[in-house]
């Protein structure tokens, strides 16, 4: 056998052992064949950290996968790269990559594309499709982009499902629920995201994966993991994003995240130092919490949202003490309207005739007849006015309203006044000026999230306990303000009495006295108290 011929089954033979090599491990194909773009230094060959080396095979080992990551840490460009090992060693091996659009879900795509590119020739299948969007091998194998919609994935048998920066994903949920379907035959999912709050899909599946529960075999990438990264490069990244979306970026924590109402460190807080068991517990399913009993000498309001009954949201409302604005009771459940409404009567009525008010929008005046037809005497009223932003009243104890022509019984949650309650809950949880008891309530907040300018529970859960209590507070604040006006107006006209005075009420001194405020009638001093 000649040399040349020689030479050539030698090269022959090396090339089908490297194939094998490369067949039999991602980290080999990838650290030695796999060229990336990087975005400063250029065409570069992808050198996997230790770390992108462990995650790669951790990726390869588990059929579902879960990836909690800081940023950059080049976890998209590892998918590409298993996706393209896949692809290239497997025959019909069909990917699809989701993400909030498909522009994004492309540059996944384009990644593969740009790996493919730079690989040997002998490596290379045959492309029958190579655009943007999708690249297809003419061993079957293919990888394509799709935006998130309900039907993504639906009718393809899927041999992995990539979801690119799940947490951001709207309605992921509906979309693995029609996905699995098509990898019930041993289709793999790979989910990678920073976090993005508490509460939705991503979040879950982490939590259930932690726990054993779940399908997801979790792994948590902080930016420490990079051999490159400092404390100094951390603090840069505050300056850069601003400290919330630093922490989101980078720290992989699910509370520093998200875009909830009050801060995730703000909530925990809450909850550390606040929240305790009820000492006493109510109803058919225990649904009232009760953590003080009533106290004579104390002011209370009940302030209640009103559900139907039947549906996925609650009834629910809070006992609260209006001074210390501290939480004493509270319900959440599926009551009958009507049912609903006589059981706020009679818990007001016990907790010292307590300022009832009732959300009156829609179905909520089924629960405000009960009070009206048993003439409750302390029910909170709104004037009709929505223009004016402090157009409420209620019918406290010390005022006698004669008019109520002008005037509808319960709260109005509207356009106008939603977001001055959504203000009233911001103020007094940052301000810690309130004492919340119940962990019900404190998991709401977790789950209240901004959605564009509005304010709401994340979809697939409830704010009732929420928006309960910023009426409260919203209603608190007028409450003391109208009994300080009153309590000022009575000093006026006090006052008044000590400047003029009269042959009858011949003189009123606030003296050093045991009892300052009185005034001599007939020649017998008489205490004047009940006026303040």
């Amino acid at each position: 056998m000649s040399n040349q011929k020689k030479s050539s089954v030698n090269i022959k033979q090396l090339i089908i052992e490297e194939y094998k090599k490369c067949a039999a491990d991602p980290v080999y194909f990838m650290k030695k064949y796999c060229y990336i773009q990087h975005p400063v230094k250029g065409k570069m060959l992808f050198n996997l950290y230790p770390f992108q080396e462990n995650a790669l095979l951790d990726i390869d080992q588990n059929r579902y996968e879960i990836v909690l990551k800081s940023r950059q840490l080049g976890i998209s460009t590892l998918v590409a790269g298993f996706a393209l090992w896949k692809m290239t060693f497997v025959e019909d091996y069909n990917v699809l990559v989701i993400a909030t659009s498909r522009e994004v879900a492309k540059n996944l795509v384009t990644k593969v594309r740009v790996m493919y590119d730079y690989l040997p020739s002998w490596l290379k299948n045959q492309t029958e499709e190579d655009n943007k969007l999708s690249l297809r091998f003419k061993n079957g194998s293919q990888i394509k982009a799709s935006s998130a919609t309900g039907t993504a994935g639906r009718s393809e048998a899927l041999s992995l499902l990539v979801f690119d920066e799940a947490a951001f994903i709207d309605r992921i949920d509906e979309i693995w629920t029609a996905a699995q379907q098509t990898l019930a035959t041993g289709g793999r999912c790979i989910a990678l995201s920073t976090p993005n709050g508490t509460g939705n899909w991503f979040h879950k599946q982490w939590v259930a994966g932690e726990e054993g529960s779940g399908e997801f075999n979790t792994l948590r990438l902080h930016w420490t993991v990079h051999p490159d990264r400092d404390q100094q490069w951390r603090d840069e990244q505050d300056s850069l994003l601003g400290s919330k979306m630093a922490a989101q970026e980078c720290d992989c924590s699910f509370i520093s995240s998200g875009n909830t109402l009050i801060d995730g460190e703000l909530i925990q807080w809450f909850e550390s130092t606040q929240v305790e068991d009820p000492i006493h517990k109510r109803g058919p399913n225990d649904e009232l919490w009760i953590w003080e009993y009533p106290d004579y000498t104390r002011d209370y309001m009940l302030v209640a949202d009103v559900a139907r009954g039947d549906g996925g949201d609650y009834s629910a409302f809070h006992v609260i003490d209006t001074e210390s604005c501290k939480q004493v009771a509270e319900y959440r459940g599926q009551i009958g309207t009507k049912d609903y409404g006589n059981m706020l009567v009679n818990i007001a009525t016990e907790y010292n005739n307590a300022l009832l008010v009732i959300e009156n929008a829609n179905i909520g005046w089924a629960a405000i007849q009960p009070a009206l037809d048993r003439s409750y005497n302390n029910l909170y009223y709104t004037y009709k006015h929505e223009g004016v932003t402090d157009a409420t009243v209620q019918l406290q104890k010390g005022y006698d309203i004669k008019d109520k022509t002008q005037m509808t019984p319960g709260f109005t949650t509207s356009a106008k006044t939603r977001p001055l309650l959504v203000s009233k809950l911001d103020i007094y949880t940052r301000e810690k000026a309130c004492t919340i008891r119940s962990k019900r309530l404190v998991d709401e907040w977790y789950v209240f999230v901004w959605n564009g300018n509005k304010c709401e529970a994340q979809r697939g859960y409830n704010d009732d306990l929420t928006m309960a209590f910023s009426i409260g507070l919203f209603v608190r604040d007028y409450a003391l303000k109208l009994r300080n006006d009153g309590l000022e107006i009575n000093r006026n006209t006090l006052k008044l009495f000590h400047k003029t005075g009269t042959s009858q009420y011949k003189s009123f001194t606030p003296n050093n006295q045991s009892n300052p405020w009185s005034m001599d009638v007939n020649g017998q001093r008489e205490g004047l108290d009940w006026l303040l």
